[in-house]
This record gives C-alpha cells, structure tokens and sequence, in this order.
C-alpha cells in the first residue's frame, strides 16, 4: 500500500433503523473533496483483495469505502443475506454523499453477492447513486435453479458466511453432504445447522417472501448506467445477459437504457484471473485490463470526463475462434434462430447410440427414445464440491456412455458454425412419474472426442408453467417443456459437431427430482421414472441455436 494514502479503519455508518455497519476509508493525498467508491461485501472488507483494489481508486482521485454488510465482520445486526441490502445501501450512500469530503456522487463496485445488492440498493433509488459496476450478478430467486429449492451446493456458500468471519469451506465433506435427503436436514449432516436453508425450503414457490428480493421484474424502476461483467463459465451467468438486455429495453429513461455496457469474457465466476479453464485454454488475449475498464467507467459518470464515443456497449470473447469482438444490442440483431431437431431410430442412448441433430423437421413418425431416471443413480454435474465455481468447459464423453443420457448430434461440419447467445431446447416429453426433471446440455464434439460442456439448463415438471404456478403432470401424457440453456458465445470449427445432451438430472448442481410428487426437500422416498421423448412431425423436439453469420466485410 502506497504509504501516502491515509486509511479511517472502522468508521461506523449508521442505518436507519440505529444498526451501524463498519467501513474502512480510503483517502487520496491531495485534495479536499472526491467522488466515492462503494463497495459492501459480506466477505469481510479487510483482507488484501480489498487493500489492493482500494489503492488503484484513490491513486486515479477517488475516495474508496469497503463496507461489511450487516451482521459480518466488524458490521453489528444480524446477516440475512440480501433481505437488509437494499435499504442498508441506500442509508450507506447517502451517508457518503453527505460527508464533507465528498462530492457527493457516489459509484457502487462488487461481484457476485456484492453484486446482487447493488440492484437491491439501486430499487431503494437513492439520490446520490451515480453509476454501478456489476459482476458476475445472481438473478433473482429460481431463474438459476428452476426447481423450487436452491442448489445442494448452496449450502456450502451459506457455511462460508456463517458467523462474523469466513468459515472453511473444505472442513466439510461436501461430497458425501449433497448426497443427504431430506434436504431439510442436509445442514445438520454439514455439521451446521443453517437456519436460511431451512427458511428457504419453507418457500418452495416464487411469492411474496420472495418478492422482496427480486430486481429482475423491476428495471423500469432503476434510473443507473450499469456496467455489466460476467464470464461465459460463470456459473451465474445467466443473470448478466438478462440484466443488460432488461435494462436496455427497460431502464427507467431512454438515456438509462442507452448508459449500459455489456462485457463476457471466458471466465468463470473469478472473472479475468485466468485465461485456462480446465483443459481449455483462450490465450493470453482472453485475459484484461479490467481496472481500467472499470476506471473509465467511474470517470465518465462520476468525473463527467469525455469518452471515447466509438466505445460498442457491447464486447464480447468468441470461445473456440479466440477472439474479442464489439457488437451493439444483446442478443445479437443478426442472430439466425436456427431449430436443430431431435432424430434416432429410437436408441439415442449414450454416445454409442443412433441420436442426430438435423436442421430438417421430422416428417412423420420417428421411434421415441426411452431411458430410466433413477434418483439413487443420478447423472453427474463436474465440479469440485465447493462451490466457489460451479462447472467449466468439462469433458463429458465418460457421462455420455451412460445409458440414462441420450445423446444427439450433427454430422461433422462442413464449415464453421458461430452460436453466440440465449441456447434453449424445445422438448416433447413423457414421464411415469407425477413430477420429474428434464436436463439439456450444449457439447462441442471435437474430433479429439472432446465434448466440451458450453451450457445447459434444467426444468422442473411441477413448474412448467412459472415458478409461480405449480401443478403435477399425468403419467403417461406428452407435455411440451422449454428448457433454458443459459447463454454461450462459441465457434463451432470445421470437422466438430454440436451435440446434445438429454437427461433428468445434473447432480450436485441441481437436487435430485424424487419423482413422487411430495413438498420439496422434505422426504427422502423416491421411485424411478420412465422418460419417453418424442420427435416426430406432431412433436417436433428441437434444440433452437442463435447461430451468428459472418458479418460483411
């Protein structure tokens, strides 16, 4: 740390409700008055990342302020995590922006949790609250596990912020925890009852307990230029796409909606901190200068300096091509939506099977394909078991050799294939059981036999029609389900194939569906499903791509 700079440590923030919050104050060497950055976090404020990210806003003429949130760290009340976030943020800023050296235009920064309360506090529309940067954000409650419960995995964040202080996440044997049923219970087999997941369980459908913390139906409302950042593994990712586009067509004003920037890089939740992710490597030009993005940012709306005009709001990685690249709306204008649809001659099970993807639409009848869901046997999701990151661009060829994952894929391609946005699966489906789970996942086939994971999706039968709306399926009756796949930006070379993989469950990073129709994450009974899926001319199943065309030159 530079030592010119001076440091408040412990300065008490007082919320409305007589709670103070502890913030650690970092001051430029010259001058009487600056703009202020804001970061809360409930990863406790003083620790190096903190230090290091304060020095580079106050050497560029900024006041920077890192905040534990409620109830964490040096911060008094109780953690809750995001119910208190939103009006805390806003009693936070305009306490800033009163402060007799500051210019009162206040910026917010954080990724991830401190992300999410950005939007929170951002609703409350605090007065000074001039611009955020976002990362790597979550969605509101089920737009990420569309299943009425949170991940398994979930339960490893909520140990870590336990307490005042971080906990150790690997002290548990996460891998043996995720196995537990009923999920109720699965804190006590942690070793640490967790009263948030059990408060969670009780509220297995999108209402009011959880409407306090939605952002995502409420852009109208939010009058700040965002920056959004997030990476294509992020395995939050869906949320950054969504939340730029929702503001660009939603914000509260037409210069809100024009004052927005997107940029997804090929990371993972630690966004631009390394350019491999498991056996894929972008190159060291996937790697930026991410502080400065951010800086010009913060000059532009807090400084009112002049940028650059030619600036896209978009930027985006091209995985597999290896490149940056500007664009200027999301989804991309030109995206051709293009229906890859489902065929076999009924045995698309495993790799080894008869599964094609072809952009020509069933003509009359085609055999269905048929697999066993059976809980106690679930089909594996790679990852680690902590749950600091959540999936990559792993190789599933040994999980498409099972016989409950079928497998659908084109001919290698003649040329290069771009499928760069929103991924989705338009699925016809039967199942014996009276609630059951459909899975969807986009593979790049290499040559090599690679199959790269890209992203996937998951649907809920009971909340087919909204997380908002449950009601049980008949056994034996076709119903049309439509699986989000979340959102990629990949080159599909010559010579690969794109694959798909069709299954019902991608465990841990989603519950186990026990089939029986019971309350969620309350029994631990479960029984086998018999799936049945049909493509055929009636029941045309078809993986929809937004393929990108090369643009003009």
């Amino acid at each position: 740390m530079a030592s010119n700079i001076r440091i408040a440590f412990d300065q008490r923030v007082p919320m409305r409700d007589g709670v103070t919050l502890s913030a650690d104050i970092y001051f430029p060497p010259t001058g009487e008055q600056w703009p202020v950055i804001l970061m809360r976090t409930p990863y406790v404020k003083a620790n190096t990342g903190m230090l290091e990210r304060a020095e580079a806003y106050v050497q560029r003429g900024y006041v920077f302020v890192g905040m534990d949130v409620r109830g964490r760290g040096d911060s008094e009340g109780e953690f809750t995590p995001y119910f208190n976030d939103g009006i805390d943020g806003y009693d936070a800023i305009e306490w800033l922006a009163a402060q007799p050296w500051s210019t009162s235009a206040v910026g917010t920064i954080g990724n991830s949790y401190p992300g999410r309360i950005q939007w929170l506090t951002a609703l409350q529309s605090p007065p000074h609250l001039k611009a955020m940067i976002v990362g790597v954000t979550p969605s509101d409650p089920f737009v990420e596990t569309p299943t009425g419960l949170a991940s398994p995995m979930h339960l490893c964040w909520l140990h870590y912020v336990s307490g005042k202080v971080n906990q150790v996440m690997e002290a548990a044997d996460w891998g043996s925890v995720y196995w537990h049923l009923p999920l109720l219970t699965m804190d006590e087999r942690a070793g640490r009852p967790n009263r948030h997941w059990r408060e969670d369980i009780e509220h297995p459908l999108l209402d009011e307990y959880w409407e306090r913390i939605c952002y995502q139906n409420k852009f109208d409302s939010i009058n700040v230029p965002v920056l959004h950042i997030s990476g294509w593994y992020d395995d939050e990712e869906i949320g950054t796409p969504l939340n730029f586009h929702g503001m660009t067509t939603r914000g509260a004003t037409p210069e809100i909606r024009a004052g927005q920037r997107l940029l997804m890089g090929p990371w993972g939740h630690a966004v631009n901190t390394t350019s491999k992710l498991g056996e894929v490597d972008f190159g060291l030009g996937s790697l930026i200068d991410m502080r400065s993005e951010e800086i010009r940012w913060f000059d532009r709306w807090l400084k009112k300096k002049p940028q650059d005009l030619q600036e896209a709001p978009v930027r985006i990685f091209i995985m597999g091509e290896n490149t940056w690249r500007d664009e200027q709306e999301w989804p991309l204008a030109r995206t051709q939506w293009t229906h890859y649809y489902l065929h076999s001659g009924g045995n698309a099970n495993s790799l080894f099977g008869d599964g094609m993807l072809s952009t020509h639409m069933p003509e009359g009848e085609e055999p269905i394909d048929e697999y066993r869901y059976d809980p106690v046997r679930p089909v594996p999701f790679i990852s680690e078991p902590i749950s600091s990151q959540i999936g990559g661009p792993d190789d599933y060829a040994a999980v498409e050799r099972r016989d409950d994952v079928l497998v659908y894929v084109t001919e290698p391609l003649a040329e290069e294939v771009e499928v760069t946005g929103p991924v989705r699966l338009e699925l016809y489906a039967e199942s014996s059981a009276v609630d059951t789970d459909f899975t969807a996942k986009l593979v790049d086939v290499w040559p090599t036999g690679f199959r790269q994971r890209l992203c996937d999706g998951l649907i809920r039968a009971r909340f087919r029609d909204g997380m908002d709306k449950p009601s049980l399926i008949e056994s034996g009756k076709i119903y049309h389900y439509t699986i989000e796949c979340w959102d990629t930006a990949q080159l599909f070379k010559k010579g690969h194939r794109i694959g798909l993989e069709v299954s019902s469950s991608a465990f841990p990073k989603y519950d186990r569906n026990l089939n029986t129709g019971a309350p969620l994450g309350k029994t631990s009974e479960y029984i086998t499903a018999h799936q049945r899926i049909y493509h055929d001319a009636v029941h045309p199943s078809a993986l929809v791509l937004p393929v990108v065309p090369k643009r003009n030159v």
